[in-house]
């Protein structure tokens, strides 16, 4: 934590422009919100609703309670499926059990579902570019986890093996950073000349987006803070992108955890946030870092972002009226 007194050369702070949540958060955000006021509770989440602790804190202190599974749920409760996406499978069981299912799946992740199942359905064996473990990458696998292998580098590309080189198809994971990325799948592309593309990047618009931003901060900041927690995938993807570009970088969840050390000698800063880390957080650590001091803020923005996804149908007539929002956006 830093002291509010502690000297510091800090002369400019840059934030990033476009930085934290994305269309796809804020409503996975929107509809947890939403159910609490729609139904009786408990509300249960299937896994984290987004990634991030102090969402997933402020939710449980409303009574949300999250699950690891769907067994941990009791029959014919409400259960609502994650940013992230599940496998039919999970939504077979939830069917079974009779529970009332919202999903809150991210739309660009569903459209790497529909194409897996598409190229599955058209006989072709699926490369998935992705992190193991990842929840986004066991729900798409699921789809078809006779067809789909994994493919996490690019040692993954230059060995995996295919049953007919004609008959190939490659997908990726949303969260991915573009440069890991694209070496993977210039292998792949090298190997399987014929190989089938998705019709459209998978990588999602809000990850570029920061990424691009992100790399812009990168020119003018010598240090970059990137607000984000531990297991979300972008905000990691951040801190290598902003260290590929040449600046030293930290992933930090809150102010708490920055380091003084790490801000000696430095006069400009850079701060950006992952797409599932609220604003708030990021106000707090310009707030602790100008206190008593000369400090400037300026914006940089790389690209406008104006996406919006429809809530699904469960709640979608409960919508608050325009610009209330939901309550954890603008909680400060």
């Amino acid at each position: 934590m830093i002291p509010e007194d502690a000297p510091l050369a800090l002369r400019t702070i840059l934030l990033a422009a476009p930085r934290g949540f994305c269309a796809g958060v804020v409503r996975a955000i929107e509809i947890v919100d939403l159910a609490l006021d729609c139904f009786e509770g408990p509300v249960y989440v299937r896994r984290e609703i987004v990634h991030n602790r102090h969402v997933v804190r402020d939710f449980e202190a409303r009574g949300v309670r999250f699950v690891q599974e769907l067994g941990e749920v009791p029959d014919g409760a409400t259960a609502v499926f994650s940013a992230h996406g599940v496998s039919p499978q999970v939504r077979a069981d939830a069917a079974a059990r009779k529970l009332r299912v919202i999903d809150a799946t991210c739309p660009l992740v569903t459209k790497v579902h529909l194409e897996a199942v598409r190229f599955a359905k058209m006989g072709y064996e699926i490369l998935l570019v992705g992190h193991a473990g990842h929840e986004e990458v066991e729900g798409t696998m699921g789809e078809a986890a006779s067809q789909i292998r994994l493919v996490s580098s690019v040692a993954d590309a230059e060995s995996v093996a295919v049953r007919d080189p004609e008959r190939v198809a490659f997908i990726t994971q949303t969260t991915l950073s573009m440069e890991d990325t694209r070496p993977i799948v210039e292998a792949l592309k090298r190997r399987f000349p014929g190989i089938h593309v998705p019709t459209k990047d998978d990588i999602c618009y809000a990850t570029q987006n920061r990424q691009v931003a992100v790399r812009a901060l990168a020119k003018r900041a010598t240090l970059i803070l990137v607000v984000g927690s531990r297991n979300s995938s972008n905000s990691n993807r951040l801190v290598e992108e902003a260290v590929l570009a040449g600046a030293r970088a930290y992933l930090v969840d809150d102010v708490s955890e920055i380091d003084p050390a790490w801000l000696e000698g430095v006069e400009t800063l850079g701060i950006t946030s992952g797409a599932s880390a609220p604003e708030f957080l990021v106000n707090e650590i310009v707030r602790v870092l100008r206190a008593g001091r000369r400090v400037e803020v300026e914006e940089v923005l790389t690209v406008e972002e104006d996406v919006h996804f429809p809530l699904p149908p469960e709640v979608a007539g409960a919508r608050r009226p325009s610009g209330s929002g939901a309550s954890l956006p603008v909680r400060s």
